[in-house]
């Protein structure tokens, strides 16, 4: 049964919840992450979501999202994810938000998170799977930047946000600086309570 970490406002850890369990009218604050992969041509790899899935189904997005697994680290939970959401290795992980936050609502499901934003490249196409992701493509990241921040192309809440907060960084997807792990929630620093 897979979990979440359950946070207080701080980011520190303060339980887990099965995650079947955790989203619904008034989801409680949790740890997450979001990933955003590029290719060897500098491409940017977008999903959509799996219109099976509980939260945000059929919406395109960045290229992976997740949860740490309680006392699991959250360097350690992104390319394990992305190896089971897409079956696809990476290199460079880097952390670039550290404070991302967020909470939506979609269809009275509340998602409610505390999602540090990371770069990673892949050299090869994903192999999804289907109860995760619908579909993929691969794109111009500042075609991309510009459609979704003018209006032209809709994703999901908080990749729209993430993508406001990731232009600041520059221009060029590559060159993001990489932020102070520092900075990430407590509860991502070190292995969660369980």
């Amino acid at each position: 049964m897979e979990q979440v970490v359950l946070l207080n406002e701080s980011g520190e850890a303060t339980g887990v919840l099965d995650k079947a369990e955790v989203h619904h009218t008034d989801t409680p604050l949790h740890l997450a992450f979001s990933c955003y992969l590029f290719g060897p041509d500098g491409r940017l790899l977008l999903t959509t979501r799996a219109r099976t899935k509980k939260t945000f189904p059929g919406l395109l997005t960045n290229s992976c999202c997740g949860h740490p697994a309680p006392d699991e680290d959250i360097m350690t939970t992104v390319p394990r994810r992305i190896r089971q959401e897409l079956g696809a290795e990476i290199s460079g992980l880097t952390l670039v938000l550290p404070r991302f936050r967020y909470r939506a609502v979609m269809d009275g499901i509340v998602e409610n998170e505390m999602c540090p934003v990371f770069r990673a490249r892949t050299d090869r196409d994903p192999v999804p799977d289907p109860s995760e992701v619908d579909s993929y493509e691969w794109v111009d990241w500042t075609t991309f930047a510009e459609d979704v921040r003018g209006g032209r192309r809709a994703v999901s809440p908080w990749c729209a946000e993430q993508i406001a907060e990731l232009t600041a960084l520059g221009p060029d997807p590559l060159a993001w600086p990489a932020a102070d792990e520092s900075l990430l929630p407590p509860a991502a620093l070190r292995k969660s309570v369980a």
